[in-house]
Formats: C-alpha cells, sequence, structure tokens
C-alpha cells in the first residue's frame, strides 16, 4: 500500500503581495509537520476581485519573490506544494498559473490555465491569457499520481479526466471559487461528481470570504469528504490518500474500464 498526507490550505488574498506571501509561507510551514503535499488557493500571491486596481495587473516572473519563497518553505518542511499565482507574460496578459514544488525546493512542474472564468457576469479573458493544452501536470507524492487544475477547469469533467489518463489517481484544484447564487452547491456538487466519476480523490483549496467561498476540501473516491476546512481563514484541513482505498472503490466500481470514450484537448 502507498499512501500520503495531503493538505489543502485556505486564505483570502488581498492586493498586498508581501502579506499574501507571508501567509502562504506560513500555513505551508504549520502544515508541514504533518503533510506529504500542501495545496493552496488559486491567485495566492496577488488578488483583486473588486477590480480595485484594474490598471495593475501585478505578476511576477517563476523566479520572482513569491515562487523563491514558497521553494524555501517547501524545502525547509520537506513538502511538496501546489499553488496559484499570476504568471508574467512578456508583452500581453499574465497567465494564471500553479507551480509543483517538490520537498527538495525544486520548482518541479508548472501548469497554465486553459478554460478562463468568462461565466457569471465575469470576463477572466480581459486580463488573462489562456494557455494551450499541451501536457498535464502530474507527478508523483509517495509512489501516487497527482493531477492539478484550476478553479473553472472543474466545470469540464474531460479535463479531469484527460488527467486520469496522464495517470492521476489524486486531483488537485487550487481555486477563487466566486461566491454567488448556488455557487457552494456547484463547488461541492462537482468537487464530489469528479472524484465519483473518475474514482480518484479530489482535493481542492479555494480562497475563502467575502469574495469566495472556502469550503477546502478533501474527497475520496467514492465521493466522501474526508476533510473540510469549513467556512473560517488562514487555516487547513489534512486527509490520508490511500491507494489501498483507491483499488477497493475500483473494484466495486470500476467506471473507468467500462468506459466507451476517450477524451483528448480540440484541435
Amino acid at each position: 500500500m502507498n499512501e500520503f498526507r495531503l493538505t489543502v490550505a485556505q486564505f483570502s488574498a488581498t492586493l498586498d503581495v508581501a502579506r499574501n506571501r507571508d501567509l502562504s509561507v506560513s500555513l505551508i510551514e504549520q502544515a508541514a509537520p504533518h503533510s506529504d503535499l500542501v495545496v493552496i488557493p488559486e491567485n495566492a500571491m496577488y488578488s483583486d476581485p473588486t477590480k480595485e486596481r484594474p490598471d495593475e495587473g501585478y505578476s511576477e516572473s517563476l523566479d520572482g519573490d513569491f515562487v523563491t519563497a514558497l521553494r524555501s518553505a517547501a524545502a525547509a518542511g520537506s513538502t511538496h506544494v501546489v499553488a496559484g499565482l499570476t504568471e508574467t507574460n512578456a508583452g500581453t496578459h499574465p497567465y494564471n498559473t500553479l507551480v509543483h514544488i517538490s520537498p527538495t525546493g525544486e520548482l518541479e512542474g508548472v501548469y497554465r490555465k486553459i478554460h478562463l472564468y468568462d461565466a457569471f457576469g465575469y470576463r477572466e479573458s480581459d486580463s488573462v491569457t489562456a494557455a494551450s493544452a499541451d501536457s498535464p501536470l502530474v507527478f508523483d507524492v509517495n509512489g501516487i499520481t497527482v493531477g492539478a487544475a484550476t478553479c473553472y477547469d472543474l466545470r469540464f469533467p474531460e479535463m479531469a479526466r484527460w488527467l486520469v489518463d496522464h495517470g492521476a489517481d489524486v486531483l488537485v484544484y487550487p481555486a477563487a471559487w466566486a461566491v454567488g447564487p448556488m455557487k457552494e452547491l456547484h463547488w461541492e456538487s462537482l468537487l464530489r461528481a469528479r472524484a465519483i466519476e473518475n474514482t480518484t480523490y479530489v482535493a481542492a483549496a479555494g480562497q475563502t470570504g467575502p469574495h469566495c467561498t472556502g469550503q477546502s476540501q478533501i474527497i475520496d473516491p467514492l465521493g466522501i469528504t474526508r476533510a473540510s476546512a469549513g467556512e473560517e481563514t488562514e487555516t487547513f484541513a489534512t486527509a490520508v490518500v490511500s491507494s489501498d482505498r483507491i483499488a477497493q472503490v475500483r473494484r466495486t466500481n470500476p467506471c473507468l474500464e467500462n468506459r466507451r470514450f476517450t477524451v483528448g484537448p480540440l484541435a
């Protein structure tokens, strides 16, 4: 049996980049002693949900202060980290980016958001560049493969299946899931659906109120919530991911074996 300890951390990022960086590092430091992977939210470096500074468009490169600080925190805590930031994209809108950092502090992987949140009256594409679907972000933690996607990607079941087809048995979703009518229900329902239909663990780390729903949680392959951080800000929740549990559920529900369709990026 393989297993690892997975933590989802949540807080509300603001316009204060230094404060967001320090808080991200603090949550990693707190969680690291009992975690093999710590996931923190989308836009953890900088967030301006009310467009208070619409012309600022703050972003950093992958060798900037934010990722550098996360790399140090991961190495100090000997834990994997997945985190979201706004990444500089020369000459055009920035990317909405996830980084995967290894327990030795190496920047091991990058995912730039494919599905931009042009929905519910919001247009992420006005300020962010959509990435092409070239390759997924997948990596190994203690012999279990993890795949990562971002927030609105959750609404596209083929995105999750694409990660599963690349070996993922755990799906992680850093998010800034906006509040609004029915939004918490959508969040909970979609997370549980992605877990059940793929017989994978699903772990989501969301920004908290007043603009986002929080509700970071870890759901097992049968759709059971194993840990939840609720609405509280600056906190985290942890659960154990087990290969035996994945195998047990897949013996009962072999839907991946029974499928008759494949998925892939649009041409």
